[in-house]
């Protein structure tokens, strides 16, 4: 992507730059944001492309940071703060990015498809990245593949008449003829290369409001019609939360079927059922999240010890040993899925065409080829190839051998991404971007607003956008009563468990006595972390610096602690302060200083501020999320505290210094500006 315009070179799935095998030892490092090497920082800065609508972020002015409403509710923001997006849209992006990104490196080498921030090759594992990435899959390939499945089902289903007849007729038309690959090739290609005809080809409507066995119209899951994305159709405050919140029940549901099966679950074990039974004192293993494995086999009168159980140890470290390739492939499978939705359905500052029409070029050979292959050419070559690849080893190795030798890193100019979706951002490379279009213009984008209120239990608005047909058939071939009861607010209709089996098994009762121990375990908890918190403070006057890193993660409910974008509450090493940006300099600089002055100054002249220490935002090399407490004593804490807890981050600059900020209430706000103001290429760790 050079200059403002497009050239052939941008339509061929050929790698835009092949630094990587030419010249992989290479070092690219920037200063400034402007300075960046990639398209992304290119398309943040307006260095290519021309901005065709401008949002309230992309706007001049003089200030030295433009506050376009951080903190303040969703009516008091600009009404579009990017141009050619809504505010809802880009707060969903950034919503997903903060659980996505936990930890970014800086790397000087060049990067896949010309953007950064893509996943490093050691991706660290851990249970919490594996839950973000199993999320991340079900609202990018499990909802895709729900909405396509229903679509099959509405076709198949003959409820849109006129519609399905146009398709079995150009169906069984192609078989007689022999053209059946090419119609399919030419449908790709118009539905690539031509947007409106997808609405046409498959008209829209809310996933939840669609019977995946009959294809007709049925009452959503929810009861209601509250959402327009989301498999159960729940009402939302916000585009796209109802789809994360089944996401996270979603992995919930597999966790706890999972440890119920581990537990060894079942009802027919279950012979006291009476009030007072000793069952009813028992709080429930699979709902405490407890490991009831080895009890449920000693229970059998085995020995789950790993001293009598030789499998034990070398199960496990094979499991846990191959968790971090299974996540990787996992990632790579949502990254692949979010290019292509991208490619599709492009948004600025990537340019609209030239992804659409490289996937069409690309097809466009295909339906030539054929128009002139014949089916018995097509299994000659098939089969060919089948035996080559079985019988023809010791020739692939020499191959392989001979590329590995004189191309090292070839592998990496074959990458999809480096070809056919070049240039073509992940949702967390899209987001990264639109963040830089606001640092590029001094106004950071403000964080998604929140609303504690449950959202309101009644219809979303349908327009035609959400729910149409193809010429004269109703949508899903319904009325516009049918259509109306649907989508109304009926509790009774929410979808409830009916086998009497499942109901069974995901039963977490704990039983009248089992609640009891349970309140009672929960009060002698409260009682030892406000101990253990009043400890910490003694430690951290003592010297201790694992307890000043524990100091006011807890914070107080009657405080406010929203702030930014310039100044955000924090504490280093165990003191109380503020961490600041300064962009006044041609090199914005981060810098931390206990003087509270910050608050009432604010983006005025900070020339009296006495920093305890500052790093320019060019020199930063590494940016890391960290837990305000051990995973452990986080999920402890907040049970039974029932408050939030402040979490912080690790920073670590170009010389290898390091510091750890505490005690943040915006640690993601801060995060993401930090991660786009400057010139840095980003990989995912």
């Amino acid at each position: 992507m050079s200059g403002t315009g497009v050239n052939y070179q941008d339509l061929l799935p050929v790698p835009e730059k092949t630094n990587a095998v030419t010249d992989p030892d290479k070092d690219e490092k920037s200063h400034q944001l402007a300075e960046g090497e990639t398209a992304s920082h290119a398309l943040a800065t307006g260095a290519v492309g021309e901005v065709e609508e401008k949002g309230t972020a992309q706007q001049s002015h003089d200030a030295e940071v433009n506050d376009l409403g951080w903190n303040a509710p969703k009516q008091e923001v600009p009404t579009r703060l990017v141009g050619g997006m809504d505010n809802e849209e880009l707060w969903l992006l950034v919503r997903r990015f903060n659980k996505q990104i936990y930890h970014v490196k800086e790397t000087t080498k060049p990067v896949a498809g010309n953007l950064d921030l893509n996943i490093a090759d050691e991706d660290e594992f851990s249970p919490d990245k594996l839950r973000s990435t199993i999320e991340r899959l079900y609202m990018t390939v499990g909802i895709g593949m729900m909405g396509f499945g229903k679509h099959i089902v509405r076709l198949r289903s003959w409820r849109e008449k006129r519609r399905t007849a146009c398709f079995a007729a150009a169906y069984f038309a192609a078989w007689m003829l022999d053209l059946i690959v090419p119609l399919i090739a030419s449908t790709l290609i118009v539905v690539i290369a031509y947007p409106p005809s997808r609405a046409f080809l498959f008209p829209p409507a809310p996933l939840a409001l669609v019977d995946g066995k009959s294809g007709g119209i049925q009452k959503p899951p929810a009861g209601v019609l509250g959402s327009h994305d989301s498999a159960t159709g729940a009402p939302e405050n916000f585009k796209g939360e109802a789809v994360e919140q089944e996401a996270s029940n979603f992995v919930n549901g597999m966790a706890h079927v999972a440890l119920s099966s581990a537990s060894g679950k079942h009802p027919q074990n279950d012979a006291d059922t009476d009030e007072g039974a000793p069952g009813d004192s028992v709080p429930d293993p699979s709902a405490m999240a407890v490991s009831a494995s080895n009890a449920r086999v000693a229970a059998h009168g085995s020995n789950p010890d790993a001293a009598k159980d030789k499998t034990k140890q070398p199960m496990e470290a094979a499991m846990w040993e191959k968790m971090r390739p299974i996540m990787h492939g996992l990632q790579d499978l949502a990254d692949g899925w979010e290019r292509f939705a991208n490619a599709l359905s492009p948004t600025a500052p990537f340019p609209k065409e030239v992804p659409r029409l490289r996937l069409a070029a690309v097809i466009t050979p295909l339906l030539g080829v054929s128009l002139l292959v014949t089916s018995y050419m097509y299994m000659k070559g098939l089969t060919f190839g089948i035996g080559f690849g079985f019988f023809g080893d010791p020739l692939i190795w020499r191959g392989l051998d001979y590329l590995n030798t004189h191309y090292p890193n070839w592998q990496k100019l074959l990458e999809i991404r480096n070809t056919l979706l070049k240039g073509i951002p992940t949702n967390a490379q899209l987001t990264v971007t639109l963040l830089r279009v606001g640092e590029a213009n001094k106004s950071p984008l403000p964080p998604p607003p929140t609303i504690e209120a449950p959202p309101p239990e009644q219809a979303a608005r349908i327009t035609g956008d959400d729910l149409n047909s193809t010429g004269a058939d109703a949508p899903l071939g319904a009325s516009e009563e049918e259509i109306h009861e649907a989508i109304s607010h009926d509790p009774s209709a929410a979808t409830q468990i009916t086998s009497e089996d499942v109901a069974a098994g995901k039963s977490s009762h704990h039983g009248k006595k089992g609640h009891r121990v349970l309140s009672a375990l929960k009060g002698g908890v409260r009682a030892s972390v406000s101990t253990a918190l009043g400890a910490d403070r003694l430690k951290a006057t003592a010297g201790s610096t694992a307890a000043k890193n524990r100091l006011g993660v807890i914070p107080d409910p009657q405080v406010d602690n929203l702030t930014g974008p310039v100044d955000f509450k924090a504490r280093f090493a165990g003191k109380k302060g503020h961490v600041f940006i300064s962009t006044k300099a041609t090199i914005p600089c981060m810098s931390f200083t206990t003087d509270h002055k910050v608050e009432k100054i604010g983006t005025q002249d900070r020339e009296d501020l006495h920093p305890q220490w500052s790093i320019p935002v060019a020199d930063i090399n590494d940016i890391k999320k960290i837990g305000g407490f051990g995973w452990k004593a986080k999920l402890v804490i907040a049970w039974a505290l029932d408050r939030e807890i402040a979490d912080g981050m690790e920073i670590i600059d170009r010389t290898g210094e390091k510091r750890k900020i505490t005690a943040m209430p915006m640690r993601d706000e801060l995060f993401n500006r930090l991660v786009a103001m400057g010139g840095q290429k980003w990989e995912s760790w």
